[in-house]
C-alpha cells in the first residue's frame, strides 16, 4: 500500500517507493500547487496520473536523464536548425523564444495528438505549473512560424537543475527544435542534467539514458543548492551556428 497524502502531509522517502506492479509509485493524494511541486521536485518526486485517477506521485529507479553534453542531433536536425538561427538573425520567419507563452506551450503539449488522445496534462496540472512559471520557475522554450507557436518544450528549473516535462510540435521536429534551444541554454549555464523522469526510445534517441536513482539524487541535491538562473535567452546550438 502506498500513503494517502492530505494536505499537509509530507512526502515519505523514496526508498518506500513500489518496486513491483507500479514501479517507483511512492504516493496519492494532497494537491498540485506551486509549493507542492516544488517540494516534490525537490526530493526527486513528480506528478504523474491519468483522468480519472487521485494526484499520483513517483520516484522511478532507475531514472531516465538527459546530459546536456549528450544530446544527440541528428544530420537532418542539423539542417533545420541553420534554417531557424539564420532566420533568428534577420527577423525572418523563423523565431526561437523562451517563456514568452508558457501557458499555450502547456495547453499545445495537453492537446490530443496525431497517433492518440490528449496527454494527462489536466486544468489543475496546468494552473500548478503555471503557478510555478510566475515564481520563475517554469520555462518554456517555443518556436514560432509566421507569428504562429508551431513547436515547444516546457520543465522547472531549481537552481541548476533542470526537469523536463513535455514537448509539442505542429511542423516537422518543432519539439526538437525548441530542445535544442533549450540544451544548449542550460548548458551555456552549467546546467548537466535535465530529469526525463521516465524511459522511452524518443528521449534515447536523444542522447538520454537511464541512471539508478542514488546517483540521481545525489546530483539533484549539489545541483538545486545552485545560485538560479537569472535571464533566459535562446543562443544558437553550437554545432549548428552559422
Amino acid at each position: 500500500m502506498i500513503p494517502w497524502l492530505e494536505a499537509h502531509s509530507p512526502f515519505p522517502d523514496v526508498a518506500s517507493a513500489l518496486t513491483t506492479d507500479a514501479p517507483g509509485l511512492l504516493a496519492a493524494g494532497a494537491d498540485l500547487s506551486p509549493q507542492r511541486l516544488l517540494a516534490a521536485y525537490q526530493r526527486g518526486i513528480f506528478p504523474w496520473f491519468s483522468e480519472g485517477q487521485p494526484i499520483l506521485w513517483w520516484s522511478t529507479d532507475p531514472r531516465m536523464v538527459l546530459m546536456t553534453e549528450q544530446f544527440r542531433i541528428s544530420d537532418s536536425l542539423k539542417k533545420t536548425l541553420r534554417k531557424v538561427e539564420r532566420s533568428r538573425h534577420t527577423d525572418g520567419r523563423w523565431q526561437v523564444r523562451f517563456d514568452s507563452a508558457f501557458e499555450q506551450v502547456m495547453r499545445a503539449c495537453a492537446a490530443p495528438r496525431k497517433d492518440g488522445p490528449g496527454t494527462w496534462i489536466s486544468e489543475d496540472i496546468i494552473a500548478g505549473y503555471t503557478g510555478l512559471h510566475q515564481l520563475g520557475y517554469a520555462h518554456s522554450s517555443e518556436l514560432w512560424l509566421d507569428g504562429k507557436l508551431v513547436g515547444g518544450a516546457y520543465g522547472v528549473c531549481i537552481g541548476r537543475m533542470f526537469y523536463g516535462e513535455s514537448m509539442f510540435a505542429r511542423v516537422s521536429d518543432g519539439s526538437k527544435v525548441a530542445l535544442a534551444y533549450l540544451v544548449q541554454f542550460l548548458r551555456s549555464q552549467g546546467v548537466a542534467m535535465i530529469d526525463c523522469q521516465q524511459e522511452t526510445g524518443h528521449l534515447a534517441s536523444l542522447g538520454a539514458a537511464t541512471m539508478p536513482r542514488a546517483r540521481f539524487l545525489a546530483h539533484l541535491r549539489n545541483s538545486i543548492a545552485l545560485p538560479p538562473i537569472s535571464t533566459w535567452e535562446p543562443i544558437a546550438p553550437l554545432p549548428c551556428a552559422g
